[in-house]
């Protein structure tokens, strides 16, 4: 249960900076939750800086995280690896109280100052590289936003490639009715991605490939297969039909009927292999997750 609601009996005509002073809490947490309206009274209102309290309690939503045992791969003073398996979500939105996410082990086995340097889809497996202090979230995430780093993909695709593939074809949002959609357009943002196939599996007319984003376009990989006629295995936004994705969006397509149409109960794309330099030592991963 990564989001609750405390409750706290206040001292009413007290200013909320002092009264947050009195709580059993750490209180850089809590300035931090009143910044971010995350501290309401008891009519739901958000308060703010300075604000005397006129009600008799007030309601903090703090992150409490709840481990299920995943651990992180690989782990060094600065930074951590975890092998993300599919279907957890990466980071909770404030409304999803009872959401399991990577955040949980996160914050369970590395604390509080632990944070993530980049972010791959709940159905995704793979890598996630997570700082531990404040340089090295510094460091990395800049590393990411110069694209300092060697990031590989494996997918399973519907049909035949049997040579690599370069589609350089911009990516912007769709103007259809999920909002979260994105699609292939002139128009778009410039976005570059290698294909270079593995295997072909004959029976099921699939192929294994590697994929490398050379930009990160959101779902990227996953627009670009689908533009060029190979949507991956597993998907249930791109390569099929828009009725279906709304409603497997909005929790209405059973898992029975996902595989049916997606060919899988999962999303076959799996975040594969990271290489990056960190004070001067070359680090390189492998996922341990396998396509089940």
């Amino acid at each position: 249960m990564p989001y609750i609601k405390k409750e706290f009996e206040t001292i009413k005509g007290k200013k909320i900076e002092d009264f947050l002073k009195t709580l059993n809490l750490d209180l850089k947490l809590t300035l931090s939750l009143l910044e971010k309206g995350k501290i309401s009274d008891e009519n739901n209102n958000r308060l703010q800086k300075n604000q005397i309290l006129k009600s008799n309690y007030i309601y903090i939503t703090i992150f409490e995280s709840q481990s299920k045992g995943l651990k992180p791969i690989f782990e060094t003073f600065h930074f951590a690896i975890f092998d993300k398996p599919s279907g957890v979500t990466v980071h909770p939105l404030t409304h999803q109280l009872n959401l399991y996410t990577l955040l949980d082990e996160i914050r369970f086995y590395l604390g509080e100052n632990a944070s993530l340097v980049h972010r791959i889809d709940t159905e995704t497996s793979g890598l996630v590289l997570v700082a531990k202090n404040a340089f090295s979230d510094m460091f990395l995430k800049a590393m990411f936003e110069e694209k300092e780093y060697i990031k590989k993909y494996k997918a399973i695709v519907c049909g035949k490639i049997d040579k690599p593939i370069k589609i350089d074809t911009p990516i912007t949002n769709d103007d259809g009715i999920i909002k979260l959609k994105m699609k292939t357009h002139q128009n778009g943002k410039n976005s570059t991605t290698l294909i270079t196939p593995i295997s072909y599996d004959k029976n099921k007319n699939q192929t294994l490939v590697e994929a490398i984003p050379l930009t990160g376009r959101q779902h990227q990989i996953r627009v670009h297969l689908d533009s060029i006629g190979h949507s991956i295995i597993g998907d249930t936004l791109y390569g099929v039909d828009v009725n279906f994705a709304n409603d497997f969006l909005n929790k209405k397509i059973s898992n029975e009927k996902r595989e049916e149409v997606t060919k899988a109960h999962r999303l076959m794309l799996q975040a594969d292999y990271l290489e990056f330099k960190f004070l001067d030592t070359i680090y390189k991963f492998s996922s341990k997750q396998k396509f089940e």
